[in-house]
């Protein structure tokens, strides 16, 4: 009886332990602590070699660092067992999608039934999927109408968007209208995202959207407003951007990289260097050789094969 109840509390403490050190991964993870997540998962599937979130996490892992056949070897049993899961054939058919980018042209022709197939599916699945609308409005508008591409689906799906979330639905379309060279359309729909939304990627689009256009002012006008809305340093290196590729309002433009390499951090995205690199343009712009110099130098040593960064310099030194 003794020996029973030992073994029983051994058992219970094993799986306390193995749960715990779960948790743990699955808190990496959230944290997107991706290296330290993997291997406790990996240790985890050893010991339970059917368990699907597992499978899942680490196929999301796997896509994280664009090892897509690696994710595709663990959403494609996942699809295969659970063929009602929404999620998974959207997992399934993203990874598809992004190893046929990385492939021959006429390699990645034989995956485009089946990444359609794993897409539509998803959306049928799950009437709210909002990403699998979304690559669906990308895979329609990006192949060419002979192997399946087309704009009426796109704006099909961009509308189912509109009734599940306004928001994406005007994003979506305004997208739609872009592709099609509809540029006053797609300003219209943008803008009714930013009252309706407000987020940041709202600004972002109409931003774009007004450098496309050649409109530079509205352009700097309308990320001004988002930064002073969302305070996020991302968009003091978009205003930077701006004010050196359209040489206007150089001072703004100075002061918001400068604000932008002060506050920078690895999720700001954009690397310090191209900071120094849109200092250097300025620089130029406005006929300060030395400046110039002192800025595209730095963007050099961070990266001395910094091809954009090279060419500059020879502008510079032809000053």
């Amino acid at each position: 009886m003794h020996l029973k109840f030992l073994f029983a509390l051994f058992i219970s403490a094993s799986v306390f332990a193995q749960d715990a050190a779960y948790q743990k991964a699955e808190a990496y993870f959230k944290a997107e602590k991706f290296a330290l997540a993997k291997p406790i998962f990996s240790k985890y599937l050893d010991a339970n070699p059917k368990h699907a979130k597992t499978r899942e996490y680490l196929g999301d892992i796997a896509a994280y660092a664009k090892d897509w056949d690696t994710a595709i070897t663990y959403y494609e049993p996942l699809v295969e067992e659970t063929p009602s899961s929404a999620n998974y054939h959207f997992k399934y058919g993203g990874a598809l999608g992004m190893k046929a980018l990385e492939i021959s042209k006429l390699r990645a022709l034989t995956y485009i039934d089946d990444i359609k197939e794993h897409f539509t599916r998803a959306a049928e699945l799950d009437p709210k999927h909002i990403e699998t609308r979304w690559a669906l409005v990308e895979l329609y508008l990006q192949l060419p109408g002979i192997i399946g591409g087309s704009t009426k689906k796109a704006k099909a799906y961009a509308m189912e968007l509109q009734d599940i979330s306004p928001v994406d639905g005007y994003l979506a379309r305004g997208y739609v209208a872009e592709h099609e060279d509809e540029m006053d359309e797609a300003e219209t729909l943008y803008k009714k995202a930013i009252e309706v939304g407000g987020s940041p990627t709202t600004y972002e689009k109409l931003t774009n959207l007004y450098e496309k256009k050649n409109q530079p002012k509205k352009a700097i006008d309308n990320a001004a407003s988002s930064l002073k809305l969302h305070k996020r340093n991302q968009i003091n290196y978009q205003i930077g951007k701006i004010a050196a590729e359209f040489d206007m309002e150089p001072e703004l433009g100075l002061a918001s990289l400068k604000q932008y390499i002060e506050n920078h951090s690895v999720k700001d995205g954009v690397p310090v260097r191209w900071a120094h690199f849109r200092m250097a343009q300025i620089y130029r712009n406005k006929g300060d050789k030395a400046s110039a110099t002192h800025y595209i130098n730095l963007a050099l040593a961070d990266e001395p094969d910094f091809e954009q960064a090279l060419e500059e310099k020879k502008r510079i030194q032809e000053l």
